[in-house]
């Protein structure tokens, strides 16, 4: 692992941006924790605020559990760093999440990951169904992509912006998850609720085929649906559990502040 400095020596940033590199980290850190992570691949970005349109992303080559917030890197819309980092971009990091900060302005940040749970759902015929409540929370939400292979070839962005539209959750069909958040905290709410759903699936059918669903009716889903219209869900991530999260961070591994 790299030396790495207080985020105030280390970088010179304004106090929005060192709160989202803070934040950001948490995430990495947060992913981690949960058993997310796969070694050192998938990403989750966070936009800067202002014209330039810069976001920060990991370091390619850190482990998510090793994340702090002076490490991340920060790129323009071309992929270029700005500033000095020791460490490079994962190029299919970039090509996702350029595609979705360069169209959607309300994208603070942008997860991506490779879970067991959640790959085998977005690899089904089925998709997600509304089998529980939690998945009843997410599929009003959700979009779908059709995989092109490792995202290293650019021309998919604008295939991958249509397809995601203005939902901000998404099954990559034969690849994995993603979730859009105004801030971290949504975008972590929203992956969680998004995990624990295909978990659920998973486990579901694992206790017999589709002829063993137990039945929800319809004017069920349709209430449950109305639950995360609006902006109560960014508020709920924001303002409840977003300070859990940061709490527990800090009660196991405070550095993901440095």
């Amino acid at each position: 692992m790299a030396n790495v400095q207080p985020l105030k020596s280390a970088h010179h940033v304004d106090a929005v941006e060192a709160a989202i590199r803070v934040d950001l980290a948490a995430c990495y850190r947060l992913v981690a924790l949960y058993g997310w992570d796969d070694l050192v691949f998938t990403h989750i970005s966070a936009r800067i605020p202002g014209p330039e349109h810069h976001f920060l992303i990991n370091p390619y080559g850190m482990m998510f559990e090793e994340i702090t917030a002076s490490s991340l890197v920060k790129i323009d819309m071309q992929g270029n760093p700005v500033g000095e980092s020791a460490y490079p971009v994962n190029p299919a990091g970039f090509t996702i999440h350029s595609a979705v900060h360069e169209v959607r302005e309300d994208a603070g940040c942008v997860m991506h990951l490779h879970t067991p749970d959640g790959t085998a759902v977005s690899s089904s015929k089925e998709r997600l169904l509304p089998l529980n409540q939690t998945a009843q929370l997410v599929i009003p939400d959700l979009a779908f992509h059709d995989y092109e292979g490792v995202a290293l070839d650019h021309d998919e962005r604008p295939r991958l912006q249509k397809d995601l539209g203005t939902k901000n959750i998404m099954l990559l069909h034969n690849h994995g998850t993603l979730t859009v958040g105004e801030t971290c905290a949504a975008a972590f709410l929203r992956m969680y609720y998004l995990e624990r759903a295909c978990t659920m699936q998973v486990r579901t059918r694992m206790l017999g085929g589709a002829d063993q669903d137990y039945p929800v009716d319809q004017g069920v889903i349709d209430k449950n649906a109305q639950l995360i219209a609006g902006d109560g869900f960014s508020k709920l991530a924001q303002h409840l559990v977003w300070p859990a999260l940061l709490r527990k961070l800090d009660r196991t591994d405070p550095s993901f502040r440095n």
